[in-house]
């Protein structure tokens, strides 16, 4: 059987599912092609969505158990239903795909499910055996784990994040190579429900795309949490057997560590498996990355590529954003993506959340900045709520004063950290942002008084 389209879709994820539902807003005739069945990609079915699901039931159990007698709420038997909390998490999960499924009948988009693979440069073929013409092609398909080579994934005890996902019991003791925002969100669901957590990272740092000062803070919150941390560390060897053990190489020398599972935490890579991108000499680059210009179009100017299987950070929502503008510049419209204002958040507790500029990054580009500081322990609402970790950080150009990074460790930081991205995405001042009225009391007045705090102004410091 044979179908023909405006507008090919590969991947139903947060980029691909939203590129054509903007397609079809313009006009297009839109077919949207995954492996899966359900709609979501990775991010709903096996990343973005039940991490966070697990991570707030986690997170308010973590919370009940340790300061709910000091707030006055008394618990008795308080346990884990893990079959059930898991049972949730599907639950949530289905209700996306049922919502993504919705969308794509209102907007007219045809779904087909199986594996697509090049054929010709207008053409693919399911692995169903169907075959689809089309006159413009986006290339959503996203990535995968990356596995140790003497260390591959089995989804039981040597665990990728979808293992992780969908264990049968908490493991009583987890090793975690790479302590990235991947490694420390999913290491936290685990602390949480009682098991012992080490994480080992070959960097000097965690979660190393962070200002500094974000780092250091997140890393001290989760020792204090129980999680240990072993930096500058390597994985040299393993041995699976009734136990996992692992040989490390560690600033102190050599050492040896157990435990009943590993996740492995290391880093992902474009999932471009079967699609058949040399039939149709579709260029990548040694990482396996699909080349594009600044429109997103490969070498082949009717075939386009977004997401995490091009060059960025591998975020749902900056996907999200190319999937948009792929569709508008198909109509003939002029988008622009904004890379600078793309914020990044590690859903731990506390939330970290940061946009533009690192300290580290301006001194890179020889920029001379001055900082505004201010700590949500003189934050009303954070004392309310005893929620009162963290500190808002504000990088300004010295000279012009326009904000070049915000950067927030505390609870909720990924929903603060909306207003410095239109901060940021306006060119404001950090005097624009302080002159701002905000409502007390609210977690959001940090970030006025950090913006007060690169002047020397601020109220409550």
């Amino acid at each position: 059987m044979n179908k023909n389209c405006d507008v090919l879709v590969i991947g139903s994820g947060p980029g691909g599912y939203v590129a054509a539902i903007r397609a079809a807003q313009l006009g297009k005739n839109v077919l949207c092609v995954d492996k899966r069945k359900e709609l979501g990609g990775t991010c709903l079915n096996i990343g973005c969505i039940p991490s966070k699901t697990l991570l707030h039931t986690t997170e308010s159990y973590w919370k009940l158990l340790h300061h709910g007698q000091e707030r006055g709420l008394e618990t008795t038997g308080l346990s884990v239903n893990f079959s059930q909390m898991m049972t949730n998490k599907r639950k949530v999960i289905s209700g996306f795909n049922a919502g993504i499924a919705g969308l794509f009948k209102k907007n007219k988009i045809t779904h087909l499910c199986g594996q697509a693979s090049f054929r010709g440069t207008h053409e693919v073929q399911l692995s169903t055996g169907e075959t689809i013409t089309f006159k413009e092609a986006i290339l959503a398909t996203g990535s995968e784990p990356i596995a140790l080579p003497f260390l591959p994934f089995d989804e039981k005890r040597i665990l990728s994040s979808t293992g992780a996902l969908s264990l049968e019991a908490p493991p009583q003791k987890l090793l975690v190579i790479g302590a990235g925002v991947i490694g420390v969100e999913l290491g936290s669901v685990y602390s949480r429900l009682g098991s012992e957590v080490l994480f080992i990272e070959f960097l000097d740092c965690i979660c190393p795309a962070l200002d500094h000062s974000l780092s250091k803070a997140l890393q001290e919150s989760l020792t204090r949490q129980g999680m240990q941390f072993y930096l500058s560390s390597k994985v040299i060897e393993a041995t699976v057997q009734d136990s996992i053990t692992l040989q490390v190489e560690t600033p102190s020398g050599l050492q040896t560590f157990t435990g009943d599972a590993v996740l492995v935490a290391i880093g992902r890579k474009p999932y471009t498996a079967g699609l058949g991108l040399d039939t149709v000499g579709i260029a990548t680059n040694p990482k396996g990355m699909v080349l594009v210009d600044r429109q997103f179009r490969t070498n082949l100017s009717h075939i386009f590529a977004i997401g995490d299987l091009i060059d960025g950070p591998m975020l749902a929502h900056k996907a999200s954003e190319e999937g948009v503008a792929v569709a508008e510049i198909i109509a003939g419209k002029k988008p622009l993506v904004d890379y600078s204002t793309i914020p990044q958040v590690a859903y731990t507790y506390p939330e970290v959340a940061a946009v533009g500029f690192t300290e580290k990054e301006t001194q890179a580009l020889c920029l001379t900045i001055k900082t505004g500081v201010f700590p949500f322990k003189a934050n009303s609402r954070a004392k309310c709520n005893d929620e009162d970790d963290g500190f808002v950080k504000i990088i300004a150009d010295a000279a012009s004063d326009e904000i070049l990074g915000v950067h927030i460790i505390g609870a909720h930081a990924s929903e603060l950290i909306g207003e410095g991205v239109v901060a940021m995405q306006n060119r404001m001042t950090s005097q624009g942002l302080a002159e701002t009225s905000h409502a007390h009391p609210t977690l959001s007045e940090a970030i006025k008084e950090a913006a007060l705090a690169v002047n020397g102004r601020a109220i409550h410091k």
